[in-house]
């Protein structure tokens, strides 16, 4: 297994600016990983134990629906946080995801990185903020798809 290190870190668009104090904190706890095509990262309903920041690659989520299987609701590529279920207890992936491409990635175990925020806590409101900014990108990517998806305008009145 080849060190994660600060520098390393500091040239994922996620973490760009983050302070090299924080990065440290955040090398401790991560490591480089690499995924096939068609690996399975994580199942709808699993436990949440990881994040990954993604080098290369894509990665589908998707949503198993009862009589048609799992269906791609996004694509995470490079230059992206994949995982935010491990934030909320009860610590539970909301989707499931696949390497739709060989993927790259940094990933990070979720136990230490709420132990570092806990002994940092300006690391914990700095991840929090990138996190929610990421959030916030695609609930309104969501929002856009759906309404393009209704193929027409409907007036509130």
């Amino acid at each position: 297994m080849i060190e994660v290190t600060a520098a390393a870190l500091a040239t994922h668009p996620f973490l760009h600016g983050m302070s090299p104090d924080e990065l440290a904190w955040l090398a401790g706890t991560a490591r480089d990983v690499q995924f096939p095509a068609r690996h399975r990262l994580f199942e709808d309903g699993g436990y949440a134990g990881h994040f990954w920041l993604i080098r290369s690659g894509h990665v589908s989520l998707d949503l198993h629906i009862p009589g048609r299987g799992p269906v791609v609701i996004d694509t995470i590529g490079m230059g992206e946080l994949l995982g935010w279920s491990w934030l909320f207890p009860p610590y539970r992936w909301a989707f499931g995801a696949v390497a739709a491409t060989p993927v790259e990635a940094f990933e990070f175990d979720v136990s230490a990185v709420r132990e570092c925020c806990a002994a940092v806590p300006g690391l914990g409101y700095e991840l929090n903020q990138r996190i929610t900014q990421v959030l916030a990108k695609r609930l309104q990517a969501t929002r856009i798809r759906l309404i393009a998806g209704a193929g027409h305008s409907t007036a509130v009145h």
